[in-house]
């Protein structure tokens, strides 16, 4: 595994505990007050929804081969 790999597992990790948090408020219906206003809760459906969507896929591209950037690369830039 090299640095960029862990650096995706981490920012992955990240996004999914920010998943479960959000969950969390979803679930038990906890109220958060920003001064004196009340956060609805569908601005928590939706930073769920994107924080898992991060979260998966930083872990997929994390576990994605190498090579397939390269070969990409090398594939669009070749002068044939």
């Amino acid at each position: 595994m090299n640095i960029k790999d862990f650096a995706l597992r981490i920012a992955g990790a990240v996004f999914g505990i920010v998943a479960v948090l959000h969950l969390l408020r979803i679930v038990t219906g906890i109220a958060v007050i920003l001064g004196s206003w009340l956060l609805p809760m569908w601005v928590n459906w939706m930073g769920f929804i994107a924080t898992v969507f991060l979260c998966v896929w930083l872990w997929r591209l994390s576990f994605s081969k190498a090579d397939d950037s390269k070969q990409y690369y090398r594939e669009k830039h070749s002068y044939k």
